[in-house]
């Protein structure tokens, strides 16, 4: 036990840290309040068990990187067993007497996990160690080519996580070394196994003296170290063990995985759209750098960065990051945040890199959602700066002029002329069961008229009743938002809103052929008071064959692999239907390494397909056809026209190996 000046000593360290501790925590609970908007704390209950889920989950990490996130539950599941023994060994050295559970079957059982989580924290740190700094893990570094702080560059990463790991090496390991000391003055105690092997094999036959001096250095290596390292937290990477799962408590709940909330025109005292500056990301954007866990998964996903652009989701986080770190008591104290985001957080062509497919997001264990903030920072170029790629204001004005991307003035009826029977408007059948949603691709580009074709000829062949607006249908506005221009989504938004009610779409079911269309409509246009059930053709050509409304022969067996689009398959989770309805088909499915929720970009999102891609090793299609193209299948389908466009360009390049169909293409050769 400690003596009376130890314990003195003791109670002196750790009133001196608590009070640095509240200092450090609450200079990061300052900074993160100096951003927009409000941190999300209603239906608390709901929340606090979002956050325990994310915490003893670790976010899911098991679905990637499978073997250091094995490594990572022992680190992780041990450290939040230590919150307890930490507790109980701080108690024990500030109370005379206390001893937690001495000799009884909970104290037997508190011990013995104490053992087994402590081993599995020293062997996980072990591993980590040998990972980064022995066998120089690649995934873990940035490219030079990315925007990082000098700091970052100069190895910044690598000494916090340095000095992370050396902090509880030398914590959880002089804690059981403790432990073993007393075991050896003691006698065995077979609720500690580890501890029991360490005593008998090297501190068997040890002086009575020694043994009692190497269990007091010990406890103060232990104790002292978690006590001292406190104050430190808020500096360091290891801020994410209780950061992650605040985010996950604290974030928006989204009606899909990346969604976009829209901004206040009406408040004319609002003088700064979207975020110049660190501060004028929301407050949890900027919980986002202090979660943030290093990681590097989401770099590892991200397209622009898989084909050689200067886009890292990661070094964003980073560099927000160290940028509060050399800031933090001034940002604490209410310094400005005057350096703007594109000079240490990212460079203007990684904003412009972005294909806004969310797979970031998606990945990130901590709750991250890195394309948020490049969303937000678009929006400030677009609408404060007026500086963009060029290429997109013939989109803008398209949408703006003549109500698509295209700046077309064709009849957007003129898709259905080659029919052998007459596609209904709204005014010729106003009691339509499913208002057909064409969008600017289908009314415009050659490839998706063919889609729509064949989804107007399926729904007639299954009997569903069904309506077109024709030429009082206008673009959804989200290559206008995603490109950062959210005011001209705003009037088109509520342009849409209105012509949607006053055909009575809210009270009758929307179909489209495209997810972007079907995401904007059904998930966006709700926060303007647009409320829909919308689908996608996908979802209706398999509820279709489910109730016998559609009979396929499905004898084709055709060699088929399907390509997820972002916005069907992340964002919203539609992956089983499309498969349906090409097994229906009598397709032979052949899946993509990266499929699914894991699906890799076809290079159009985030209003790419209206710009040129930026300057990389590769394009993003191309990429994305080769990984299609290696299944052996003979079609590659598609449930997307921007991304049937771009996969059949990266064909037509590669000489046209394949054949690039949409599902309902597919569907309705089968019907014959």
């Amino acid at each position: 036990m400690l003596t009376p000046i130890e314990k003195t000593l003791f109670a002196f360290l750790v009133l001196v840290c608590t009070v640095a501790t509240i200092n450090t925590f609450g200079q990061m609970v300052k900074i993160i309040m100096r951003g927009q908007g409000k941190l999300r704390l209603d239906e608390l209950p709901r929340r606090a068990v979002t956050g325990l889920v994310a915490l003893f989950s670790q976010g899911r990490i098991i679905r990637h990187r499978k073997l250091s996130s094995l490594f990572h539950y022992g680190v992780a599941w041990g450290f939040i067993f230590y919150f307890l023994v930490n507790a109980i060994d701080v108690a024990e050295g500030l109370i005379t007497g206390f001893e937690f559970l001495p000799n009884n079957i909970i104290g037997d059982i508190y011990r013995f996990a104490a053992d087994i989580f402590g081993t599995l924290v020293l062997i996980g740190v072990l591993y980590f160690i040998l990972r980064r700094f022995a066998w120089g893990d690649q995934a873990l570094k940035i490219r030079d080519n990315v925007t990082v702080m000098p700091k970052v560059r100069e190895g910044g990463v690598n000494k916090d996580s340095f000095a992370v790991a050396l902090f509880i090496l030398f914590h959880v390991g002089f804690r059981m070394m403790a432990a073993a000391f007393l075991i050896a003055q003691h006698g065995p105690d077979p609720s500690q196994p580890v501890a029991n092997l360490i005593a008998q094999t090297f501190m068997a036959g040890g002086s009575e003296t020694a043994l009692n001096f190497g269990w007091h250095f010990s406890w103060w290596v232990a104790v002292g170290l978690v006590v001292m390292f406190l104050p430190y937290f808020p500096y360091t990477k290891h801020a994410h063990l209780f950061m992650g799962p605040a985010n996950f408590m604290t974030s928006p709940d989204r009606t899909y995985l990346g969604q976009m909330f829209t901004l206040n025109f009406e408040d004319e005292s609002i003088e700064q759209f979207g975020a110049s500056t660190l501060f004028d990301l929301e407050q949890t954007q900027i919980v986002d750098a202090f979660a943030c866990i290093m990681c590097n998964r989401c770099q590892e996903v991200c397209p622009a960065y898989n084909t050689g652009k200067e886009l890292s989701p990661a070094a964003i986080e980073v560099n927000k990051r160290y940028h509060i770190r050399e800031n933090m008591l001034d940002f604490a104290n209410g310094g400005a945040a005057t350096m703007p985001l594109l000079d240490f957080a990212i460079s203007e062509s990684a904003l412009w890199a972005c294909t806004a497919c969310g797979h970031c997001i998606e990945v990130c264990p901590v709750g991250n959602t890195p394309m948020l903030d490049i969303m937000d920072m678009r929006r400030d170029q677009v609408l404060m700066a007026s500086a963009f790629p060029q290429e997109l204001k013939g989109a803008f004005v398209g949408m703006e002029r003549m109500g698509n991307p295209w700046q077309s003035t064709e009849d957007r009826m003129a898709w259905a002329e080659p029919l052998d029977f007459a596609v209904p408007t709204v005014e010729e059948n106003p009691d339509y069961d499913y208002l057909l949603w064409v969008g600017c691709a289908g009314a415009f580009n050659p490839d998706a008229q063919e889609t729509v074709r064949a989804v107007a000829t399926i729904m007639r062949h299954a009997g569903v009743s069904f309506a077109v607006l024709g030429d009082a249908e206008s673009c959804t506005g989200d290559s206008a938002r995603r490109a950062g221009n959210e005011y001209l989504y705003y009037e088109m938004a509520l342009g849409n809103i209105e012509t949607l009610n006053g055909a009575g779409a809210d009270k009758k079911r929307i179909v489209t052929s495209c997810p972007h269309c079907f995401t904007t409509i059904g998930k966006e246009y709700g926060e303007l008071g647009g409320h829909y059930d919308v689908f996608h053709h996908t979802q209706l050509i398999s509820d279709l064959v489910g109730r016998g409304k559609l009979k396929l022969n499905g004898t084709k067996l055709e060699s088929v692999t399907y390509h997820d689009p972002c916005y069907l398959g992340r964002h919203n989770g539609i992956i089983a239907e499309p498969r349906e309805a090409l097994a229906k088909a009598g397709a032979k499915l052949l899946e993509m390494d990266r499929s699914g929720k894991d699906s890799f970009c076809c290079g159009a999102g985030g209003a790419q397909y209206w710009k040129e891609e930026e300057h990389g090793t590769e394009a993003v299609n191309a990429n994305r056809f080769a990984e299609a193209q290696s299944t052996g299948a003979s079609t590659l389908a598609v449930g997307c026209p921007f991304c049937a466009t771009m996969m059949s360009d990266a064909n037509r390049e590669k000489g046209a190996p394949m054949q690039v169909k949409d599902v309902a293409q597919v569907v309705l050769e089968a019907m014959n």
